[in-house]
This record gives structure tokens, C-alpha cells and sequence, in this order.
């Protein structure tokens, strides 16, 4: 199955909307696995100890591989389904989101109830700032001394992570964004007329 890009953030975003004297806190923050998931949501519901409920829903990998959602004693499909749609909708995975409320005295009735919860998780996607994860080749970059200057240029222009090492030639160790892969190939070949090439890496 090939690499499907997805988005992701790096550190943990607020964001708290009121409903008729309901307080809804949404936190979206990076995991990376199941237990990353629930170390995060077990220090929310330890800060926010008093609140009624803390509903939440998690993606993981491409595609979302591995979900969850809760809840939590809300009335069913309330919560943790709008938070896991609003994630699915922005293409969002390895985080999770979890919702803590605050109950107001004033019932709100599912479809308001549900709708709250959907739109504390818009909230805080929106302010949150993404990442892209997209599918990455490493490969090995050989090349001449007459060369450097050029192939050093060219991983700059299509964004490429490198390092050099030297010996009777020069050899860069880098991690390129796989749709770029293609183009580096070519402009590598042209710019130094066929003197310098590149192996892929194979994977441990």
C-alpha cells in the first residue's frame, strides 16, 4: 500500500467555547501510539479532575489506522464520534482530542450537544499549527569534488536533509520527500552532465 499524506501537530493547542453556561475545553495534542494516547488523556483528567466528562478521540498512522473515541457517559455519539469526524475531516492523525466540560445546569439535548462537541474540536484543529507527514526515500548521493557546489545547490532546492562525508569522492547521505524523487533524479543527471548518481537505501 503506498504512503498516503496526513497531517499532525507538534505540541499540545487549546481551545474553550461556552453553551449556555457549558463550558467546553478541547485540547489537541501529538501521540504517537495508544499509550501516548492515554498518557495524555490521563493527565487531562487529572488537572481537570472536576469536570463532568472528558470525551476524546485519538488517530494513529496513515489513514488512521488505529482510533478511538469515548463518550464518557455523555448520551451516545454525542461526542466522541463529532471529535473523531472533525480529525478525519482535517486529515489529521498520530493526536488525539479530548474535550473536557464543564456542565452548565442547562441541558442542552443531543443534536446542540452534539454539535458543541463537534465544533470545540473545529475549534482547536483551526488554531492549532499542522505539519505535513509525507512518505520520505533515503538514498546516497555520489558525486566528484568538482561537483559539490552543484549537488549541494540541488538538495536545497527540493527541501532534502544531508550530510557529507569525504573521501577519494563525496558522498551525501540524504532524506528526500518521495514525490520529489523523480525530478532530483533528473536535475542530478543533467546539471553535472552524468557524473554523479545515487542508491537507494534499503530499509532495516
Amino acid at each position: 500500500m503506498s504512503f498516503t499524506p496526513y497531517r499532525t501537530v507538534t505540541s499540545e493547542n487549546s481551545f474553550e467555547i461556552t453553551i449556555k453556561r457549558s463550558v467546553f475545553r478541547a485540547f489537541l495534542a501529538p501521540c504517537r501510539s495508544k499509550d501516548e494516547a492515554q498518557q495524555v488523556l490521563d493527565g487531562l483528567r487529572s488537572t481537570y479532575w472536576d469536570a463532568v466528562h472528558h470525551c476524546y478521540a485519538y488517530r494513529i498512522g496513515q489513514h488512521g489506522f488505529e482510533s478511538r473515541m469515548s463518550d464518557d457517559g455523555e448520551p451516545s455519539g454525542t461526542a466522541g464520534k463529532p471529535i473523531l469526524f472533525a480529525m478525519q475531516k482535517a486529515n489529521i492523525s498520530d493526536a488525539i482530542i479530548v474535550v473536557v466540560r464543564y456542565f452548565g445546569g442547562v441541558k442542552l439535548g443531543v443534536g446542540p450537544l452534539a454539535r458543541a462537541y463537534a465544533e470545540a474540536a473545529q475549534g482547536v484543529i483551526t488554531n492549532a499549527a499542522m505539519i505535513d507527514v509525507r512518505p520520505l526515500q533515503r538514498i546516497t548521493v555520489h558525486c566528484l569534488y568538482d561537483d559539490v557546489s552543484t549537488v549541494t545547490r540541488l538538495l536545497e532546492d527540493v527541501g532534502a536533509l544531508f550530510e557529507a562525508s569525504y573521501g577519494d569522492s563525496v558522498q551525501f547521505d540524504v532524506t528526500i520527500d518521495e514525490e520529489r524523487m523523480a525530478t532530483f533524479a533528473d536535475l542530478l543527471v543533467s546539471r553535472t552532465n552524468g557524473r554523479a548518481g545515487y542508491s537507494k537505501v534499503r530499509s532495516e
